[in-house]
């Protein structure tokens, strides 16, 4: 499975941005796919998963009820569409893939992810 991220760019406080993941390769493997993101200095932390046939979502705290994650089966491609973006959320967001079942909490853990993208830098002004 290869991950190719994209959609990143500088948007001001408040703004939206929706950034893009698109799969190839064995995506048939695929059970989970989710979004994570690293700020400057500081490790990688969980944003959004999506799993299932029923395309079951989670989301971090912090962004809940902002964040919108989803999948377009026809592109093999998930999004992440943020927002009301605030300045700390500025960092290289990052998507992964999982091929092995689990749940909820199970897929905010990136050691069960198998597969990642490139990452795309998201900077948010103030």
């Amino acid at each position: 499975v290869q991950l190719q991220a994209s959609g990143g760019g500088l948007v001001q406080a408040g703004g939206s941005l929706r950034v893009s993941c698109v799969a190839s390769g064995s995506i048939f493997s695929i059970k989970a796919m989710g979004w994570f993101r690293q700020a400057p200095g500081k490790g990688r932390d969980f944003v959004a998963h999506i799993s299932g046939t029923a395309r079951t979502t989670y989301y971090a705290n912090s962004v809940k009820g902002r964040f919108t994650i989803s999948i377009d089966n026809a592109k093999n491609t998930m999004y992440l569409q943020m927002n009301s973006l605030k300045p700390e959320e500025t960092a290289v967001y990052y998507c992964a893939a999982a091929t092995v079942y689990g749940w909820g909490l199970v897929y905010a853990r990136e050691y069960i992810y198998d597969y990642w993208g490139q990452g795309t830098l998201v900077t948010v002004s103030s």
